[in-house]
């Protein structure tokens, strides 16, 4: 039965890692969920996520829905990652070891840490412009310091500040956000600067691309903040709190996003943040906004400093056998990540929007293939029957190289390759679409396509989902036979 929390334990520094979540600790609701990817996904780098897509050609008529498709698309295949995180108890990462093996799995988690720095660097850029702003600090260097060490921080407490800190940006998003959607359309002629361009295939679809590849990027660590749930809460109800609260923040943010740049054009582009305080009107109410984009990059922030810690230590783990550390490597880790992505943000600031596209586009390539593979295992192959012991036994049941997996994901990322549109390279197939960059459409479909065929008649799960028998006092596993 879960045990009920106090306040201060609420706060109170996390102590697991990578292994199972015991029952005895499992606790709130599909409802957190919501709050969390709301408050995570409604922030300044989605609003430029949404400004991208009509900075590269698309009429902001059209590139609100082809957001809009993206996101609904891509929220599809996050929040089922989700859902596996109370049936499993683990990490998002860890279940990836069904499919790919306990080495195997490294070989994604390296690109996965990628991910990480990327967006942690990109986000930093953004927030520490935005903290030096408010703190009225010349060089944008110290304050992009200053949130690295607040994220720190935050993410070293863990799940429980982090879960807070996603309220809190829900609302400070929602109040924020809403405030400068009001301001825009009192202080420009929208409607003048909107449907002037007719429909454009080429642009639409690399809105759609922005908007499913912001949502499935989400994919490996998603259910890094729905494992504390009760093992018996309901996969559709944790589904639905997912999708709801990432694609209604992530939606509402690029939205905003994409009439900014339809109307502001130069004035945004130079200035991300500024160009936001300055809509915000008195002094006053800029340094609310500039508090609203450090509290929503924040939450953002956490999750990829904590996912990032945990996918480092998954592939650390793979090859020592250990499912649990001290809490002071636990914080060097996390503070060590984040350093890092500090040293990326101090280094990548000057060409923000180029570089972050570029990024995106490139990220979208490596995951379809992975997301198609564990999706099409746990839910079709498997069916939701996972042997978790062996998750961490490269003996077990999954061993170290599951070839076939690793094959079918080799072959998921290199069918995109003629479908690619970005600044270092233009597929050949995609010249013949006028620049329509469907890579991620092809590697999801041709990936899962394939692993399905490939391992449907070989694959032996579990009659059903094997959990571990026991959790000793020092953090390890006692398995079931």
């Amino acid at each position: 039965m879960p045990v009920q929390h106090t306040s201060g334990e609420r706060l109170s520094m996390e102590t697991r890692t990578i292994e199972v979540i015991p029952d005895a600790e499992r606790h709130g609701t599909p409802r957190s969920q919501f709050t969390l990817w709301f408050g995570a996904t409604m922030q300044i780098t989605a609003i430029v996520d949404g400004a991208l897509a009509v900075v590269f050609g698309a009429d902001a008529l059209w590139a609100v829905p082809a957001l809009l498709l993206g996101n609904l698309l891509g929220g599809i295949v996050m929040a089922l990652h989700s859902a596996q995180g109370p049936r499993l108890g683990v990490p998002q990462m860890i279940s990836s070891r069904a499919q790919f093996g306990v080495h195997g799995a490294v070989l994604p988690l390296l690109l996965v840490i990628l991910m990480y720095l990327g967006f942690a660097a990109t986000g930093s850029v953004l927030a520490g412009q935005a903290l030096s702003e408010m703190l009225h600090i010349d060089n944008t260097n110290v304050g992009i310091l200053l949130f690295g060490a607040l994220t720190a921080v935050v993410a070293v407490t863990g799940y429980r500040l982090i879960h807070l800190a996603g309220r809190v940006a829900t609302v400070a998003g929602v109040l924020g956000l809403g405030y400068l959607l009001v301001r825009l359309f009192t202080q420009y002629d929208v409607g003048a600067h909107v449907g002037n361009k007719g429909f454009e295939a080429a642009t639409f679809l690399l809105a759609v691309g922005l908007g499913a590849g912001w949502q499935l990027t989400f994919g490996p660590y998603v259910a890094d903040y729905s494992r504390y749930l009760p093992r018996d809460t309901s996969t559709r109800a944790t589904f639905w709190s997912t999708f709801a609260g990432s694609v209604i923040g992530s939606q509402w943010a690029m939205t905003l996003g994409a009439l900014t740049a339809a109307v502001a054009g130069e004035s945004f582009l130079g200035d991300q943040v500024g160009f936001l305080g300055d809509l915000a009107g008195p002094a006053v109410l800029a340094v609310l906004i500039y508090l609203v984009i450090v509290v929503g990059k924040l939450t953002v922030n956490c999750l990829n400093a904590y996912g990032g810690f945990m996918s480092i230590l998954t592939t650390v783990t793979a090859f020592d056998g250990r499912s649990r550390i001290s809490a002071a490597a636990r914080a060097a880790y996390i503070v060590g990540f984040t350093a890092v992505s500090m040293v990326i943000a101090l280094a990548a600031s000057a060409d923000f929007l180029n570089n972050f596209k570029n990024f995106v586009l490139l990220i979208l390539m490596v995951f379809t293939p992975w997301s198609a593979i564990n999706l099409v295992d746990y839910y079709l192959v498997s069916r939701e029957r996972v042997d978790i012991p062996a998750l961490y036994d490269p003996d077990g049941r999954y061993g170290r190289w599951n070839l076939t997996a690793l094959t079918c994901y080799a072959v998921g990322v290199a069918v995109q390759v003629p479908f690619l549109a970005t600044k270092l390279y233009t597929g050949a197939i995609t010249k013949r679409l006028d620049g329509a960059d469907i890579s991620w459409i092809v590697g999801l479909l041709v990936t899962a396509a394939l692993y399905w065929v490939w391992v449907r008649r070989t694959a032996a799960p579990p009659a059903e989902t094997v959990h571990p028998a026991a959790h000793e006092p020092d953090g390890t596993v006692t398995p079931v036979a």
